[in-house]
């Protein structure tokens, strides 16, 4: 749960001063819960991302992301410093100034969405503790274990357009998977932004990955995402879990509709 800045031990800011060259602003970050502290932080050095964590779970994450975040490189914004004090993980990073892409159809910035798939469609997972496909998506499926980065979350609040490109945020769940993988689970995404299931199927037949993958696989991975997500959503669950549950299900619906 996010936690206010207020609560950080006067030698943990004495330290994050001391890396953003004096005296600070702050402006906290509401959205995320991977981190007790997300804050933009604003001193004489420029401005910083800065995630802090103390409880074990929220640690533990934050070190898995800072790990992903320096294994992934350009797309990912740079580990700037990181430092323990007073039982808190402190990370700053660099901090990504720009809107999030607009996804629905027919929009510019889905092209920029594709360079950086193409990008990561290419890209081995380095060695490191990994989600497996399994533990990830919530169920075994034997297509989609394989060696390929896969960041697993690639909605639009986790995607930047800055000057240098379209940047990917939060690695917190980065995982060792089949390349597919990682298109398969942007679908209930690109149905969130206005496309038709079968809209967003054509626009995945650009990546090799998604026209070589066995569509019994598609078919079975649709059906079990849907599964999940339904099981979820109950009338007092959050607005995002319902719509995951409508999203997955539309490409359910469709692939087996669709015969």
């Amino acid at each position: 749960m996010r936690s206010n800045w207020n609560v950080l031990p006067e030698s943990v800011t004495k330290s994050i001063a001391g890396h953003v060259g004096g005296p600070f602003d702050v402006e906290a970050v509401p959205d995320g819960d991977h981190a007790e502290i997300a804050a933009a932080v604003t001193g004489p050095a420029g401005k910083v991302f800065v995630k802090a964590a103390s409880a074990d779970l929220g640690v533990r994450s934050l070190r898995y992301e800072v790990a992903a975040t320096r294994s992934v490189g350009r797309y990912a914004p740079a580990v700037l410093w990181d430092f323990e004090s007073d039982g808190w993980l402190v990370v700053g990073t660099e901090h990504l100034d720009g809107p999030h892409p607009d996804l629905s159809p027919g929009s510019p910035d889905l092209h920029l969405l594709a360079e950086v798939l193409k990008r990561l469609q290419t890209t081995v997972a380095p060695e490191g503790n990994w989600y497996s496909a399994g533990s990830r998506l919530g169920w075994e499926q034997e297509a989609a274990s394989g060696e390929m980065l896969v960041h697993s979350d690639l909605n639009p609040a986790n995607l930047i357009m800055t000057a240098d490109g379209l940047r990917v945020v939060d690695w917190a769940y980065t995982t060792r998977a089949a390349s597919w993988v990682e298109l398969a689970l942007i679908m209930q995404w690109l149905i969130g932004s206005g496309h038709a299931p079968e809209q967003a199927e054509d626009w995945l037949t650009q990546f090799p990955a998604w026209a070589a993958v066995d569509p019994a696989v598609l078919d079975d991975f649709a059906a079990r995402s849907s599964a999940k997500w339904s099981d979820k959503a109950r009338p007092n669950s959050d607005q995002w879990v319902r719509d995951l549950s409508t999203w997955t299900t539309a490409w359910a619906t469709y692939r087996r509709e669709r015969g």
